[in-house]
């Protein structure tokens, strides 16, 4: 039996309806989440924590959470590098998160711009030497008409809604049993055993010129040659086959 979802609120607990889970969509993240968190920094969401993640490991975020199994949401202000400048400070102790990618267009509606989502990936150690990891993270912030450049000088304060988790890397696929490897260098990779019969068996066909006989339930090569002209004037016969199972051979004839 499943039990109720536990989320953490400060030292209080909420206890949510059994199979409750939290997956809200780009579109829900920037319009009921975000928007109301910039223009009311005291807004709190019951499945969102807040965290610095310049000050935080990412595999010590899963226990600030509020919730969350696979994945984990967090409110952050955006750290800037410089005073006057645009860049972000993503470095953490043990190393930095990298931007990959190109930012992706979070629209409400078909025609309306109300976010951006950018994709970064969490490096060990200092650039350019970092070593990859595989936590991952997608920060959601405010474009078009909220976008913060166009926001009261009283929601000023650049919060973004961040998305956490790791991706599990290293899996690799079974085969499926009683596969075949058709193209396969040598025969013996075939169980020719378990591959259907060409023929129908109880095929049998009385017609004139046929190669299947009501003794026989094997394919016959057809003795008859095509021709085609050269470029001389003879006529070359292709024999398809013959039987001693050798390559065709080429013959001549005159016109």
């Amino acid at each position: 039996m499943e039990e109720a979802t536990v989320v953490n609120k400060g030292d209080d607990l909420i206890d949510l309806p059994p199979g409750f889970r939290f997956h809200p969509t780009d579109e829900e993240i920037i319009s009921h989440y975000l928007t109301e968190k910039v223009m009311n920094s005291g807004f709190a969401a019951c499945a969102i924590g807040e965290v610095d993640l310049n000050k935080c490991e990412p595999w010590d975020l899963p226990k600030r959470a509020k919730m969350g199994e696979k994945e984990w949401y967090f409110f952050c202000q955006r750290d800037r590098k410089y005073p006057t400048g645009m860049r972000t400070n993503r470095a953490t102790e043990s190393g930095y998160w990298k931007a990959t990618g190109k930012d992706k267009e979070i629209y409400k509606g078909k025609n309306c711009l109300v976010g951006m989502k950018k994709t970064l990936v969490f490096y060990k150690g200092r650039a350019p030497k970092g070593e990859k990891t595989n936590w991952v993270m997608h920060e959601y912030r405010l474009e078009g008409k909220f976008s913060y450049y166009n926001l009261p000088k009283t929601a000023k304060d650049e919060w973004v809604v961040c998305r956490v988790f790791h991706k599990n890397t290293g899996i690799k696929k079974s085969p499926i049993p009683g596969l075949l490897r058709i193209n396969s260098f040598g025969d013996d990779l075939l169980d020719y055993s378990s591959l259907p019969p060409l023929m129908d068996p109880a095929y049998h066909s009385s017609k004139p010129g046929s190669s299947f006989t009501d003794n026989e339930n094997e394919f016959k090569a057809i003795n008859t040659a095509s021709t085609s002209r050269s470029l001389d004037g003879n006529y070359l016969s292709y024999l398809h086959t013959n039987n001693n199972n050798q390559p065709p051979r080429l013959s001549s004839s005159s016109k």
